[in-house]
């Protein structure tokens, strides 16, 4: 499935969609995106194995990396590039092996400095999560 412009700047979804698609962290993982829109990304991974806890479950550490992506490629939709320096998840139910897990994150308030966001994590019609970040401002894109 080839992932979706909502509304950005051709040459800005070009350069986010190659940098998604080439950074080692996501390649790991299986995360690949599946929508962008200023001030919003929506990112999925398709859940195996190698993604479960001591239970079986799917670890809250691969859906605290989607809900991360998420906000993180939400607020580079908009031309900024960050870090975070703060983030809380709530986890509402379990993934299992073999979801498709869908993160949507979407740019709250953009300060001089910094920049609030926030995100929803889905399994299919199950809430797996909720999410919320502060990024620190480093610099505009250069795309």
């Amino acid at each position: 499935m080839d992932a979706i412009n909502n509304g950005l700047n051709q040459q800005l979804f070009n350069y986010l969609q190659k940098s998604i698609k080439e950074t080692a962290y996501y390649k790991l993982l299986g995360i690949e995106l599946q929508l962008l829109a200023p001030g919003y990304a929506e990112i999925r991974v398709v859940s195996g194995p190698q993604h479960t806890n001591p239970m079986g479950l799917i670890h809250g550490g691969l859906i605290t990396s989607i809900v991360d992506a998420a906000m993180g490629n939400a607020i580079r939709s908009l031309g900024i590039m960050g870090v975070t320096v703060d983030l809380s998840a709530a986890f509402t139910a379990a993934a299992r092996v073999g979801d498709t897990i869908v993160a949507r994150g979407k740019v709250l308030k953009t300060g001089k400095s910094m920049i609030f966001a926030e995100a929803t994590v889905y399994a299919g019609e199950i809430l797996l999560g909720h999410s919320k970040a502060t990024f620190y401002k480093l610099s505009d894109l250069k795309y």
